[in-house]
């Protein structure tokens, strides 16, 4: 069973800056929608960032001007740029890939934003 993992995550300091990677531990065919989502402690997971085939990002008004996804040129890896980090970024971000045959979640990844 291929499975998605994630990197990238740590402890930063507000207005600070990271990059999130996923990375696919084998071949995953076609993949039509890859995303990342979020969960905040005591909140449901949440769509944040997602690329579809083309490349064509679209981003949740919460992220929107800090946060940029972009993949690889064969789709996976993908990755989640995080700019001007804040508080209320702190979460547990997963990346998700859908294919017409099934779809993969990683494990999730921790992003604590504190001074």
């Amino acid at each position: 069973q291929v499975q998605l993992v994630e990197s990238g995550g740590g402890l930063v300091h507000p207005g600070g800056s990271l990059t999130l990677s996923c990375a696919a531990s084998g071949t995953i065919f076609s993949p039509v929608f890859m995303a990342w989502y979020r969960q905040a402690p005591g909140e449901r997971r949440k769509l944040i960032a997602n690329i579809d085939t083309s490349g064509q990002p679209d981003y949740a008004d919460s992220v929107k001007g800090r946060f940029t996804i972009s993949r690889g040129d064969a789709k996976i890896p993908l990755y989640l740029q995080i700019d001007n980090v804040a508080p209320e970024d702190t979460a547990v971000y997963y990346c998700f890939v859908y294919t017409d045959k099934g779809e993969y979640w990683g494990q999730g990844t921790q992003v604590t934003v504190s001074s």
